[in-house]
């Protein structure tokens, strides 16, 4: 519910702050004090049209703020989208925040955050049902109206029983449409799948296996040039020439003298040692080129393998994946995908037996869902008729109409018939009134507006109290048109309706202000030069001065019929209590 609103900058209003809490508020005050303006206020943060002409004059914008508790069924709809988008801060509140600037910028902004109007509106649409403002009115959108409906006929578990039987063909019609169309180039895919596996099981690749054969290529191309460096290194170290002893003679030369000088001088005996290893190094050195020189191998053949089982690879790696695993994986999924295709005519037959065995069960729950929404709408209608005929509106009419549509693929019924259906089942919901006789029965949505339709809309809520779950409602424009005696009565049923609704109503008239649970007094003042408006919260004297001015020139006689009809609604208040 909205327990504080905050208005500034806003037309006549220069600064507010209200405070409200449960149950039923009235606003009351004089034409053009600018009890319109507090509701053209909260539309606007609500998501409603941001237009400059809200700005006061000399201000740069105007700004309205609002908080509410989430305490109700909506609570958990109005979480499901803060934490959608990242939006959540106290679970038990939400603000919501609207700012128009003279040049024609808006900002919409949720717990803080600057958020798209769409947003916003998307939770003021969960918060606040505005009637007498038919574009931000709940029940005037056909697409609420089988929600409604369905939660006035506690509906919920049978729902819930077809969505899962539902759900289930949706995923079942999923697998089904992708062997479908497996199937369908069935014959194409085989063969190059066929190809594809083929190509690559043939080819028996081993990971790394190209990057031994770019070695081996390498020794393979450049046989000649290693083997004379081998052999080059092997004169020099083991054989030299005419002119130079080799360098393991000359090594073992110097490892001799070392070695006599160490036994003279036996500090140098490390010396000594690296000599000797120095020279085992060589040996060793001299053992690995031969044994190199033996593997050397002059063999245009297989450099020719080589290169082909490289181009092999090659090719491979650029058809199906950069790499040697890349093409394995490839490989493995096309056999993967052959062995779908080819099991896909036995599972596309045992998918279609599941699918008319489910097809069947929705048509039952579908039908009975159905049935139990038809009964419940003839009760509903009937409700809403006997609430019309208390407000004066006795001949007016309600009724629920239902639509259904064939679908060849829908769910099938008894006389060979078949219907479209979606989550919700077979039904498409919509509400109907005719608000005088002989003009027929006609959509909600398209009623005339004002204070007929807000009537309309007093008998809906109050019938439907359980199933809405739009917390906060607000009613303007509601006396148009009634007198005193139905005043008590659409006051009475405002009540009624605030003991699950926080509800605000703008009137006129006494007799319907008298059931408020909080009163404000909207005044309009001049300070200045600037007419400015003023929202006083009314109790005990003030209150019945008030009402008595509501009900002509204050005076004894007003007085007194004042705190009767104070006594009234409270009489009428105790007895609704003790029911």
């Amino acid at each position: 519910m909205l327990t504080e609103l905050h208005i500034q900058n806003f037309a006549i209003i220069d600064k507010l702050d209200l405070r409200f809490g449960p149950g039923l508020i009235i606003l009351t005050g004089e034409t053009g004090a600018g009890k319109s303006i507090i509701l053209d206020a909260v539309v606007m943060l609500i998501g409603g049209k941001a237009d400059t002409t809200f700005v006061r004059t000399d201000s740069e914008a105007a700004f309205v703020e609002g908080v509410f508790q989430l305490k109700g069924p909506e609570r958990e709809a109005v979480h499901e989208i803060l934490k959608r988008e990242e939006l959540m801060d106290d679970p038990n509140y939400v603000v919501l925040m609207r700012e128009v600037r003279r040049e024609g910028r808006s900002v919409a902004r949720i717990n803080g955050r600057t958020v798209n109007v769409g947003l916003l509106k998307e939770i003021g649409a969960l918060l606040v049902d505005i009637h007498g403002q038919a574009e931000h009115l709940s029940l005037l959108d056909p697409r609420a109206h089988l929600g409604l409906l369905d939660r006035y006929a506690d509906v919920s578990k049978p729902l819930n029983e077809y969505r899962q039987t539902y759900h289930s063909l949706l995923a079942l019609r999923n697998e089904l449409n992708s062997l479908r169309k497996a199937q369908a180039d069935a014959d194409r895919r085989i063969e190059m799948l066929t190809y594809q596996v083929e190509e690559i099981d043939t080819a028996k690749l081993k990971v790394g296996e190209d990057e031994e054969l770019k070695k081996e290529r390498d020794r393979l191309a450049n046989a000649e040039s290693l083997a004379k460096n081998a052999q080059e290194a092997l004169a020099i170290l083991e054989e030299g020439s005419p002119d130079t002893p080799a360098a393991t003679d000359l090594i073992g030369q110097a490892a001799q003298a070392l070695a006599a000088l160490a036994k003279i001088d036996s500090g140098q005996a490390e010396l000594s040692n690296q000599a000797e290893v120095m020279l085992d190094s060589l040996s060793d050195i001299i053992h690995e080129l031969r044994g190199y020189l033996d593997e050397i191998e002059f063999n245009p053949k297989r450099l020719d393998e080589v290169e082909e089982r490289l181009d092999l690879i090659h090719s491979l790696t650029r058809k199906y994946g950069g790499s040697i695993p890349a093409v394995i994986a490839y490989g493995e999924d096309a056999q993967k995908q052959l062995e779908t295709i080819t099991g896909a005519a036995d599972r596309i037959n045992e998918l279609e037996m599941q699918e008319a065995k489910l097809l069947e069960k929705l048509s039952k729950q579908g039908t009975d869902l159905s049935e139990k929404r038809k009964s419940a709408a003839t009760k509903m209608g009937k409700g809403i008729e006997t609430e019309l005929d208390d407000l004066r509106m006795a001949s007016a009419q309600f009724g629920v109409d239902f639509q259904t549509k064939p679908d060849p693929n829908g769910i099938p019924l008894a006389d060979g018939t078949r219907l479209a259906f979606d989550q919700s089942g077979i039904d498409r919901v919509e509400f109907l009134v005719a608000p005088n006789p002989g003009e027929g029965l006609k959509p909600l949505a398209k009623i005339a507006s004002g204070g007929e339709t807000s009537r309309l809309m007093l008998g809906l809520k109050n019938v439907m109290a359980r199933a809405d779950e739009v917390p906060s409602l607000i009613f303007d424009e509601i006396d148009q048109g009634i007198g005193g005696r139905v005043g008590m009565v659409v006051g009475h049923k405002l009540w009624n309706l605030s003991r699950s609704h926080q509800v605000f109503c703008v009137t006129h008239l006494p007799q319907l202000a008298v059931f408020g649970d909080q009163h404000c007094q909207v005044q309009k003042l001049v300070d200045k030069g600037r007419t400015l408006t003023r929202v006083e919260p009314l109790e005990g004297e003030a209150r019945l001065l008030e009402l008595s001015q509501m009900l002509g020139e204050v005076g004894e006689g007003t007085l007194r019929s004042a705190h009767e009809l104070l006594q009234t609604a409270r009489q009428m208040v105790k007895e609704s209590t003790k029911k």
